[in-house]
């Protein structure tokens, strides 16, 4: 099982690296890094760096595409190259999968038009507009398609993932493994739950970010 994580410049690190912890332990599966060139591909916040191991293109046909989110993803909604790439992996793959705005690229690229797909929810206005139908879950499958919403919920899509390419019970052990067993201190994690300050506080942080 061929899996591939295609990072870009201002990737988001958990987008990609929760995942992979999941994904690294289904049994047979190879995970793999890819970027615009093999070589170190940094973060949104510039802190982090990950060492792609071959370009985009090198993986024509992965079992299973995973594209990381972040406010990288806002200058390559027009790129032909990672999208021309997406287009091509998609028609062979058994699974398309998304975490947070990369469900973005996927928009863009033509793979979510008409489908009910999510997002981080700051991008739900974002990916409707691109041809998706937004929907405010956690976890979304429509057919091979699986998106995620913000960050964290990766780990949510990618144990889901596991679930069906291993079956229930290795990925119920691969979750008990990496001890995901969340109890959050606060209830503010997602728009439906936190307080209007809170979320104006955010999409602030947000917008100063992506400049």
């Amino acid at each position: 099982m061929e899996i591939v994580i295609p990072l870009f410049d201002r990737f988001t690190a958990l987008d990609a690296v929760g995942p992979y912890e999941v994904l690294s332990r289904v049994p047979e599966a190879t995970v793999r890094f890819l970027g615009p060139a093999a070589g170190p591909v940094r973060t949104d916040t510039r802190m982090l760096t990950i060492d792609a191991e071959a370009a985009w293109e090198e993986m024509a046909a992965p079992h299973v595409v995973l594209v990381p989110g972040g406010f990288g993803t806002r200058t390559l909604l027009e790129d032909d190259r990672i999208l021309g790439w997406l287009r091509r992996v998609h028609k062979h793959s058994t699974w398309t999968t998304s975490v947070c705005t990369g469900s973005l690229l996927l928009a863009a690229a033509g793979i979510l038009d008409g489908v009910d797909a999510t997002t981080h929810w700051a991008a739900r206005e974002l990916l409707g507009s691109l041809g998706a139908r937004p929907v405010a879950e956690r976890v979304v499958q429509r057919g091979k398609v699986i998106t995620a919403a913000g960050v964290s919920a990766g780990i949510d899509m990618a144990l889901t993932l596991a679930a069906h390419i291993a079956g229930d019970r290795t990925a119920q052990a691969i979750q008990l493994s990496i001890e995901y067993d969340p109890q959050p201190p606060f209830d503010t994690g997602s728009l439906e739950k936190a307080p209007p300050r809170l979320v104006d506080l955010v999409r602030s942080a947000e917008a100063a970010q992506s400049d």
